[in-house]
């Protein structure tokens, strides 16, 4: 399949989420809870949601979405809910005036899907990366298509990420789409109908690499990243950076190897919603996308990837497969220790 009517439909919907979250970000609307997994939740995080789970549902009504957020908070009978529901109402209101609470209310719950083997679901993570936004860093509208267990589509919305890296107080804000089999563009946000195409370095020695990798030490062991880059001869500085703008950034060749990996004995499922985007753009823009053991990340379980370990990222597969070797002989390095 070509996906042209779901690819033009990303771009849409993950742009009006990302206008969203910036006039949000940029305003004062900005409203935290906590969640039970004690990261933040925002006013923009469940607007982004309800905008493009309406989205969604108006060009393809029938289509399952596997969502991060659901409404149950933000319908109790208090004076914290009820200010909150009007901030998130609001919020979507700035890029969809006709919406009303229960439409709102309805598209965010409309994100309950277990997802699975068969059939057809979208994954979205409607801010990757909620530290990154409320330290106005980076963050991401994440949207991904999987058939059948297999990410097909994927977009990124990466309102706060420069256009060149190099360049930080330049302009910002630029989305990535890629469907499997059709490469990956970038786009701007300021020109939705332009876009270019996005590439990996393609770096296959590692002495020339560099490293992107996540801000929080809880996502991340940066003592076995420091192992993996010693092992590989890597001298090039690291870029930190919230959320799957790392994936972006990869795809556009400004770093070459990605690391999300879990602590010796601990056991951590990554969500679908926080991969399925980003692994197809990456793949489409030539990079390598598997665990830490070089399998295959599975979309197919639900709503987490429960068979896999880590993720492991690289801008070629040739790279891939001695960052794989590396983070091997890490790993038996800190249990032998």
């Amino acid at each position: 399949m070509s996906f042209v009517a779901e690819r033009a439909l990303a771009v849409a919907a993950v742009s009006k989420a990302a206008a969203v979250t910036e006039f949000v970000r940029t305003g004062d609307l900005l409203k935290t809870l906590t969640k039970d997994d004690k990261s933040p939740v925002t006013v923009a995080d469940f607007a982004a949601q309800a905008i493009v789970n309406m989205e969604i549902h108006r060009v393809f009504p029938g289509d399952r979405i596997v969502g991060e957020e659901d409404a149950d908070s933000l319908r109790e009978d208090t004076e914290e809910a009820r200010v909150l529901r009007a901030k998130i109402v609001a919020a979507v209101k700035s890029v969809d005036a006709a919406a009303t609470e229960q439409d709102v209310l309805r598209a965010i719950d409309n994100g309950a899907d277990e997802g699975g083997s068969s059939g057809r679901f979208w994954a979205l993570d409607p801010i990757d990366g909620t530290k990154g936004f409320l330290r106005n860093d980076q963050y991401a509208v994440a949207l991904g298509l999987i058939q059948d267990g297999r990410p097909v589509l994927g977009c990124l919305g990466c309102p706060n990420l420069p256009l060149d890296l190099k360049q930080p107080e330049g302009a910002r804000g630029v989305g990535f789409v890629a469907v499997t089999g059709q490469g990956c563009e970038q786009f701007q946000f300021a020109a939705q109908d332009t876009f270019a195409a996005s590439k990996t370095t393609g770096c296959t020695d590692p002495t020339l690499a560099c490293f992107v990798e996540s801000v929080e030490s809880g996502h991340t062991a940066h003592d076995i990243s420091s192992i993996v880059a010693s092992t590989l001869g890597i001298v090039a500085p690291g870029v930190k950076m919230d959320s799957q703008c790392k994936y972006a950034v990869l795809a556009r060749g400004d770093a070459d190897i990605y690391l999300r990996l879990p602590r010796p004995g601990k056991r951590y499922e990554e969500k679908i919603w926080d991969h399925a985007a980003g692994v197809v753009v990456m793949q489409e823009a030539g990079g390598k996308v598997t665990d830490i053991h070089g399998k295959d990340l599975d979309f197919s379980l639900g709503r987490t990837l429960k068979d896999n370990t880590g993720v492991a990222g690289s801008s070629s597969p040739e790279l891939h497969d001695k960052v794989i070797a590396a983070l091997k002989s890490a790993y038996a390095a800190q249990e032998a220790s």
